[in-house]
């Protein structure tokens, strides 16, 4: 069973995980994508608790039930502040495990601050990433995202339209967790204010999340043990753009998971699983 706690982010802002796990096992923390909330990660959390890790599943900023920032911040810097902030107050030097997002800013966390984590898993991202798979996520989340959708119905055509490998659910409960009804319309369960990002300097876009410089940058200074976790169905995370990675980070391992698009966790949980599980165990 999990539990629910709260953190305080770099600002202040109020950060909701779910914590499973001995107390005094190894710490871990997982970072999902953007758009998702700490219940996508399926049934990682709750094997990682199983297997004597104290693991934690956060929503980022602006994400799930963790607040949306009063100056609508949602460049990577918040991120990676929110995630040291949660790291020191959890204790234990955290293994993160990121995807997409999460990944992203778990790489610039652990390449620019090495004594925050142990290990680090990124899940389906590196610094190089394809143009078409990027464009497509935005074109996922920006659909309906000022009128929402009419039922859990249109919500599940959606997502199936974005996933066609993957079968689409004939119980459609577990979709509530990623959404907020409002005045009988679905919404997705983050801030649209995201996708528009905070704009501080004339030479700064909202693509400055992915600053692949920065993210370069990050790999090659990464002296964590580091594991890549690619979907092999990706379009997001190429072959190259893997390769590219372990050229930057020498010590990094990959795993190319079969039957697997950019969703790793969701397509394939239990190999997933296996991997992270097998990878943490290693390391320590």
């Amino acid at each position: 069973m999990s539990t629910t706690v709260r953190f305080a982010g770099r600002d202040g802002n109020v950060l909701v995980a779910d914590v499973t796990g001995p107390e005094d096992g190894p710490t871990v923390l997982l970072l999902h994508g953007g758009g998702q909330t700490r219940h996508s990660w399926g049934t990682t959390l709750r094997v990682l608790g199983e297997r004597g890790w104290r693991a934690y599943s956060m929503d980022l900023r602006g994400h799930g039930d963790s607040a949306w920032t009063d100056d609508g911040d949602y460049r990577l810097d918040a991120f990676v502040g929110d995630v040291i902030a949660v790291c020191e107050a959890v204790g234990g030097r955290p293994a993160l495990v990121g995807a997409s997002l999460g990944g992203i800013s778990a790489l610039a966390t652990l390449g620019e601050h090495p004594d925050v984590g142990r290990a680090v898993v990124l899940v389906d991202v590196a610094p190089n990433i394809e143009p078409i798979g990027r464009d497509r996520i935005v074109a996922f989340m920006l659909e309906h995202v000022d009128d929402g959708f009419g039922s859990l119905d249109e919500v599940a055509d959606s997502i199936a339209r974005y996933n066609p490998h993957r079968p689409r659910p004939s119980d459609l409960s577990g979709l509530r967790k990623n959404l907020r009804e409002r005045n009988g319309r679905w919404f997705w369960h983050w801030d649209p204010r995201f996708m528009q990002g905070r704009v501080d300097g004339p030479d700064e876009t909202r693509s400055s999340v992915v600053n692949t410089e920065r993210l370069e940058d990050a790999a090659r200074a990464l002296t964590v043990p580091t594991l890549v976790v690619r979907g092999r169905m990706s379009d997001l995370l190429s072959e190259e753009g893997a390769r590219r990675m372990l050229a930057l980070s020498p010590h990094a391992r990959l795993v190319d998971v079969a039957g697997a698009g950019h969703m790793v966790a969701g397509d394939r949980n239990d190999l997933f699983n296996d991997a992270v599980v097998t990878f943490l165990t290693e390391v320590g």
